[in-house]
This record gives C-alpha cells, structure tokens and sequence, in this order.
C-alpha cells in the first residue's frame, strides 16, 4: 500500500472509531434515561449538599444500603449549616456500619468547612469542592457534574469497567489512575454538560447493573453491538484479580466491633475493660476471660482509632469523639 492510501486507511479507521464511540455514549444516555434507578439524590430537586451526602455514603457501598440512610441523614441534618452544629459523635453514631466511620467524620468536618468557608453553600467550583477535607477527584467531579451541570468526567471503577470492555476490549478495568480516568473519560464526554451529565451517570449505571465485573448482563446490555470486548470474543484478563483480604477475624472486623460499642455507649467505657465489651457485644465479659493477645489487639486497634478521629480518651475512658 502507496503511503497516500496507507494514510487514507488510517484516518478512515480513526473516523470509524470516532463514530463508534459517539454511538456509544448516545445509546448509554438513551438507555440511562429510560431505564435510571429512582434513587432520591438523582431528583431534580434535590440539593447539591444532598448530592454530596450520597456520594460519600456510595464509595464501596451497596446503594441498597446507602438509600435508607441516605433518608435518615437527610431528615436529620437537610443542609451543611445542620450537620456541622451536630456532635461528630452523633454522625458517628447514625452512620452506624454504612462502611468504615472514617467517612461519617469527612463529611461532619466536610459540613463544617462548608460553613466556615462558603457560607453554608456547597461550592459549585471543582477546585473549591477539591479543597474540603478527604473531597478526591471523583467525589468533586460527581458533585460538579450532578449537581451543578460542570462538564466535569466523573470515572468510579464501574465507568472504568465499561470503557475497559467497550471502548479497549479488555475484560477488567485499569487500576484507578485520576490522570488516565480524566483522559479516557474526556475523549468521550459531550460538550452540552447537560449531556455530560447524562453521559457520566449512565456509564456508571451501566457498569453497574449490566457491565458487571463477574457476570456480565450482556445480551440485555445497549451497547452490545458496539463493544470490542464482544466483538473480540471476550479476551479474558492477562493478570489475575486481586483477591481481597478476608474479613472475618480482620482487623477492620474488630474496629467495626469496638466502634459498635462506642456507639452503644454514649458516656464510653473504661478503656482498660473494652476487651471485654467487644468479646461479649457490648456487655461486659467475666474479667479474665478475654484472650491476652486479643485483648492487647482490640487495645492497640482502639488507640489507631484515637489517632484517626473515630474515638477520643477521657481520662480512664474511650468513647466517640464530642
């Protein structure tokens, strides 16, 4: 082939996948707005503030999980000026086992940065929301995008999976990257950020309940005649996935147990005893009978969680923090 026609063949291939990957986000987008789940955040009414909340309660959560507690944070606490004139403890306390309580202290100390710093008002400005406490690159483009129509490219691990299978035929997603998730994601993110938005939502969406990670939903999926993963034959993954810890007998199971007793506990416990309050749930064992070395484990995790935030020494006593 003459170096015209071979150029000729490259910029025609180039055209091709550029029309394919519009085709993509415009079928996701029509899929989306026909087939959305009616979660409470995604109402055109609701606050950008409430936004916010949903998405700090969705990282690594279950939103069947994250729905009713969504409500409950939302009743008690409707704006940022609310939360922050809470107790953390309290935050603490109603955020219950949603996932680790690290969170429930980010959006208290998000709250009050809020108010301290914007009035009260959640900033609209990607580089704003950057700026409040544990805010990271997907939780301030989601916000900018959901709440505030910014074209911004919102990238989680499900919208990672969709472009992996459809735009680069590979069965699992890259490893998060914010540079490379911001890159993928702006080659394909429309202009209009009403569409942006539309576009940022239905490919998590779609990674969600149809582009799987174990068990893909392909033959009911709207980009199927699209995807290269299909069209290749679904090439399995070069690198096999990393197994996740186990959680049973985990360190973070036993956090879990003693901030289940904090919260049971608003005046705290003698710190000394809390070996024997996370043994028997909440009610104190027979002195003596709790392992030394578990005891000693469940002591040193109580202390990381002072460090953390989570929970503070009064003098004898640990309890949540005021």
């Amino acid at each position: 082939m003459n170096e015209p026609a071979l150029i000729a063949s490259v910029r025609s291939d180039d055209a091709t996948s550029a029309d394919r990957s519009v085709e993509i986000v415009e079928r996701v987008i029509a899929w989306f707005e026909a087939n959305q789940r009616p979660f409470p955040w995604r109402d055109p009414d609701c606050s950008a503030w409430g936004i916010l909340v949903s998405e700090v309660m969705s990282q690594q959560t279950q939103m069947s999980r994250v729905e009713p507690k969504w409500r409950e944070f939302m009743e008690l606490w409707p704006t940022p000026a609310a939360m922050a004139e809470a107790p953390v403890a309290e935050v603490i306390r109603r955020w219950d086992r949603l996932g680790y309580p690290r969170r429930a202290v980010n959006l208290h100390r998000c709250a009050v940065a809020i108010v301290a710093e914007h009035g009260g008002s959640v900033p609209s400005d990607r580089d704003a929301l950057l700026a409040l406490p544990a805010i990271g690159a997907y939780t301030s483009a989601a916000v900018a995008s959901f709440a505030f129509l910014r074209r911004e490219p919102v990238v989680d691990t499900n919208v990672r999976r969709v472009l992996a299978r459809a735009i680069h035929g590979e069965a699992v997603a890259w490893p998060a990257n914010s540079k490379r998730d911001e890159r993928e994601m702006l080659a394909l993110l429309p202009e209009d950020p009403a569409r942006a938005k539309l576009w940022n939502a239905g490919a998590m969406e779609l990674g969600a309940v149809k582009c799987q990670s174990k068990k893909p939903l392909c033959e009911a999926c709207p980009i199927a005649e699209l995807c290269t993963w299909r069209e290749r034959d679904y090439p399995a993954a070069t690198e096999k996935p990393r197994v996740q810890a186990k959680f049973e007998g985990s360190d973070r199971q036993l956090r879990g147990r003693v901030m289940a007793v904090l919260r049971e506990h608003p005046d705290g416990v003698v710190f000394a005893d809390l070996p024997e309050f996370v043994e028997a749930s909440g009610v104190p064992a027979a002195s003596g009978t709790v392992d030394v070395a578990h005891a000693n484990r469940t002591l040193q995790l109580a202390e990381d969680l002072v460090r953390d935030g989570l929970a503070q020494r009064d003098g004898s006593r640990i309890r949540l923090p005021h």
